[in-house]
């Protein structure tokens, strides 16, 4: 049989070489490799490059595993880059959650593979790690990375992340990237019964999570070290935290001491779900306002009524799922920055943040420049954000920067 191989076109080796893991269908000149199987790619001169899997149904057509020819990928490989990945997770210095990413897909050299382990921090139970497979390699090497996991996910390997003895797994193969990999969605748990919702632990504060039905895999990880920084700001002050999910930012300002907050989303199920993280932290429920509807709305009417805050935190969902969506995401984001910054106070603080992958950090900045030249404001900018250490970002793939933030004071 012969050996599974791609070829590139003639002078399109120069992301390989730069180690980029992505090889789109332009670049390449001939594949003879049968979907999600591992083949080894060549430049147009014969050169042997890297091997990666493939996926003709894609238009990443090889995601790139390894640039070592003396490397096989076999279960040795998969077992050694998820020992990898969790040794970093745990080397970092005071991790603010019971809560954490432990393998980030290309940024851990396992492109297509999501895992994200939430430890229970009120009383002794199951550690739950939730799966996604993103892409055709990982889902046909589904099995063999489970038992690996399982294997390797242990509390001695992942000291500081709650206490646990039993590790439930839970799959949420449910992102849209499925869909352009020919993948059709899968939820449901792996073994055993259905998990119950965990309570973990942020920055000395509860919040409850599902897994089952919450956002991505439960809960938005990327934000935790952000949610803690912003609410160093949050003293005294007046909060809107504008699309608010069940909380996360709102939740961190009462526990700093803020005096109101008003938390606004479309969902009156995270609403109440915010609420319930107040109560279970025994925050004052009587400093927290809940406005469900559009958020665009909304903050036109605040803005038509004159109402004013000291902290805006604006943490949209993605606005660009392709390229051909880029213009009218910077217009959204244009638009609901203008806003912000017209509710803030003078010497206010303004948290803004896009986690569209597709938009730059520094194209974000350029945005909000925009908006507050529009709205005539002073933006000094304390801090730029960006997502938590335990989603880290390669530094020959930049698209893995996807949540980019900025923390500003307004005048």
């Amino acid at each position: 049989m012969p050996e599974p191989r791609v070829v590139l076109r003639p002078e399109r080796e120069r992301s390989v070489l730069n180690r980029h893991p992505w090889l789109f269908s332009g670049a390449i000149a001939q594949a003879d490799c049968p979907d999600g199987q591992v083949a080894e790619v060549f430049a147009a001169d014969g050169r042997w490059l890297a091997r990666g899997y493939y996926n003709s149904r894609s238009q990443i057509r090889v995601r790139l595993l390894t640039w070592d020819p003396e490397e096989a990928v076999d279960r040795e490989f998969w077992r050694g880059r998820l020992i990898r990945a969790l040794e970093g997770r745990r080397r970092l210095p005071g991790w603010p959650s019971t809560a954490a990413r432990l393998v980030n897909a290309e940024a851990d050299g396992l492109p297509g593979l999501v895992a994200d382990l939430y430890v229970e921090a009120e009383k002794p139970g199951p550690a739950v790690l939730v799966f996604q497979a993103l892409t055709l390699g990982i889902e046909v090497r589904r099995e063999e990375l489970l038992s690996l996991l399982e294997e390797v996910v242990t509390p001695e390997a992942l000291p500081g992340q709650g206490t646990w003895r039993r590790l439930a797994l839970y799959d949420r193969s449910d992102a849209d990237v499925r869909r352009l990999e020919g993948l059709p969605s899968r939820v449901g748990p792996i073994a055993g019964e259905e998990p119950r919702p965990v309570a973990i632990r942020e920055g000395g504060l509860l919040f409850e999570v599902d897994v089952r039905t919450g956002h991505k895999t439960g809960f938005y990880l990327d934000q935790s070290a952000n949610r803690v920084r912003v609410s160093r700001y949050c003293a005294g002050a007046d909060v809107l935290n504008a699309f608010a999910y069940t909380g996360g930012f709102g939740v961190h300002a009462l526990g700093a001491g803020a005096a109101t907050v008003v938390d606004v989303d479309t969902s009156a199920a995270a609403l109440e779900a915010g609420r319930g993280n107040v109560e279970r932290n025994r925050l004052p429920i009587e400093r927290r306002v809940e406005v469900e509807g559009d958020v665009f709305g909304v903050l036109r009417r605040f803005r038509d009524a004159g109402r004013l805050f000291d902290v805006v935190v604006l943490d949209p969902p993605r606005f660009a799922q392709s390229a051909r969506q880029v213009q009218a995401a910077c217009r959204g984001y244009k638009d609901i920055n203008l806003l912000g910054l017209g509710l803030l106070r003078p010497g206010g603080v303004l948290a803004t943040f896009s986690c569209s992958g597709l938009v730059s950090a520094d194209l974000f900045q350029k945005v909000v420049f925009g908006a507050a030249v529009d709205a005539r404001r002073e933006v000094q900018v304390l801090e730029t954000l960006s997502q938590a250490p335990d989603h880290p970002i390669s530094i020959t793939f930049p698209e893995s920067r996807y949540l980019k933030g900025l923390l500003c004071r307004v005048w």
